[in-house]
């Protein structure tokens, strides 16, 4: 019975998915019709040079923001975690996390409103466009970074922080040698859900972009308006292949990083 249900479930997930594949190599005009294996469609997507266009500018804002993301995620997790209780603590923690809870439209509308009200008062930014784009995706992916890391420095033993200060470490050094190498994997965790996140979003981006700044899926979405074709399949298809790469490369990573943590053992 158990595994019966584990079999449905994993049906009425990926039985979509797998219809959406198969269509993506089909011949026909009608993306759900199919008319024989081709390959045209995956052509007809490399000659598209708008949606090629918009990709490339998605996967640009996806890892500037995912990086961006990182590091500010690292240093409001460290405090969140290193610092203890101080005053107004709680109302920090928060504002940290409140992208993890608060609906994308009123996220996006807030930093539309923030934008305009700096481009009022200083002049900056010039216009709305992959800046501000990047800016918006960084907040919400640090939100996401922040928890990782606060989760994984918690986790830490800190016996092997302070017997390298009883050794003579500094600060940096601690940090640079015990601290940094046992949180890489929570890092990389994160750079890859703000990279994902990003690459996915379109209502934020919906608000915050301006003309030649159209990201792969706020115009895929904008096509989708007018009805749905076989080139969506394969684009699909091809995301689907991107992110199934990218998951094996990090769970070798984490592999990898698991060795590591894990002491020889003793015979």
């Amino acid at each position: 019975m158990r595994r019966a249900a584990l079999f449905l479930g994993l049906f009425f997930l990926w039985a979509p998915i797998a219809l959406m594949v198969g269509y993506a190599f089909s011949d026909g005009r009608t993306p759900y019709i199919w008319g024989g294996f081709s390959l045209r469609w995956f052509h007809a997507l490399a000659a598209n040079e708008r949606l090629l266009e918009a990709a490339w500018l998605s996967l640009r804002i996806a890892a500037a923001a995912a990086t961006l993301a990182t590091l500010l995620g690292l240093v409001l997790g460290w405090v969140l975690a290193r610092h203890g209780p101080f005053r107004g603590r709680p109302l920090f923690g928060a504002l940290a996390g409140a992208p993890l809870v608060l609906p994308e439209v009123v996220m996006g509308l807030a930093f539309l409103l923030l934008i305009v009200g700096l481009q009022g008062l200083t002049g900056w930014p010039a216009q709305r466009g992959a800046m501000t784009v990047w800016l918006a995706h960084s907040a919400l992916g640090m939100a996401f970074v922040a928890v990782l890391v606060q989760a994984r420095l918690a986790a830490l033993d800190p016996r092997l922080e302070e017997a390298a200060a009883d050794l003579g470490a500094g600060p940096f050094t601690i940090f640079r040698t015990i601290t940094l190498p046992l949180i890489t994997p929570s890092l990389l965790a994160g750079w890859g859900l703000a990279f994902t996140l990003s690459l996915d979003d379109v209502v934020l981006a919906s608000f915050v972009s301006g003309p030649g700044a159209t990201t792969l899926p706020v115009y895929l979405f904008s096509a989708l308006r007018l009805g749905l074709t076989p080139e969506a399949n394969a684009l699909a298809s091809l995301l689907l292949g991107a992110a199934a790469a990218l998951l094996l490369a990090f769970a070798i990573a984490a592999k990898g990083w698991a060795r590591v943590e894990t002491p020889p053992s003793r015979e």
